[in-house]
């Protein structure tokens, strides 16, 4: 992970634990410990497999679709739980900041979580967000690919404690969300390199994204 990227985090994680209750720090926990039992990572979509086609809105209400995006041009895929998420604020603001590194490879950076458009545009405008970011729709595109799970019951009074209603960020009632993952696709739709972790807390090491490009 880079250093600044993974101080950043750090320093949140010093927050929250002086902030949040116990019981909502060991919940979160338990939710996480939960996720690894399903051994989402290994189902998921792998090195070396093809992308399928995507058709997204962006946050201008336009259509998206990847056959357009990917002639010539290699791909970031950068799945993110939520603007609620501040870990996937701090990652999408340090993707921002080393973008014009990654337009140098020949890349187009593209961000997609299943929020709403409205929740989108209101997150792009705050962080001057100035690559593409999509609205997968009950996570369509994200269950192609494997990377989806189920929010689990136990947890969710907590997440609506903090003032979280997924419900209303996300348009649906079943309180499903991507892990945080980010993939490079090359010109021929193939995964070359992936990053997954359902601790939310771990981020992509943005120096060997960029690396792999």
């Amino acid at each position: 992970m880079n250093t600044t990227l993974a101080m950043q985090i750090e320093q949140l994680n010093r927050e929250f634990s002086l902030q949040l209750p116990n019981e909502i720090v060991e919940a979160f926990g338990q939710s996480i410990e939960d996720l690894k039992n399903k051994k989402i990572e290994e189902n998921s979509i792998q090195i070396g497999e093809e992308i399928p086609e995507f058709s997204m809105l962006n946050t201008r209400g336009e259509i998206i679709n990847s056959m357009e995006i990917s002639k010539n041009r290699k791909m970031i895929l950068a799945f993110y739980r939520g603007s609620w998420c501040p870990y996937c604020n701090l990652e999408l603001k340090f993707l921002q900041d080393n973008l014009s590194r990654i337009k140098d490879k020949n890349t187009v950076l593209i961000a997609i979580s299943p929020q709403n458009i409205d929740h989108s545009l209101n997150m792009t405008e705050k962080n001057s967000l100035e690559f593409e970011v999509l609205t997968d729709t009950d996570n369509h595109f994200a269950e192609k690919l494997g990377i989806v799970f189920q929010l689990q019951d136990f947890v969710l009074p907590y997440y609506q404690s903090l003032g979280i209603d997924l419900s209303n960020y996300n348009k649906n009632t079943n309180h499903k969300l991507p892990v945080p993952a980010v993939f490079v696709v090359d010109e021929n739709k193939v995964v070359t390199y992936k990053f997954l972790d359902v601790n939310y807390m771990n981020r992509v090491d943005v120096e060997e994204l960029i690396s792999a490009l």
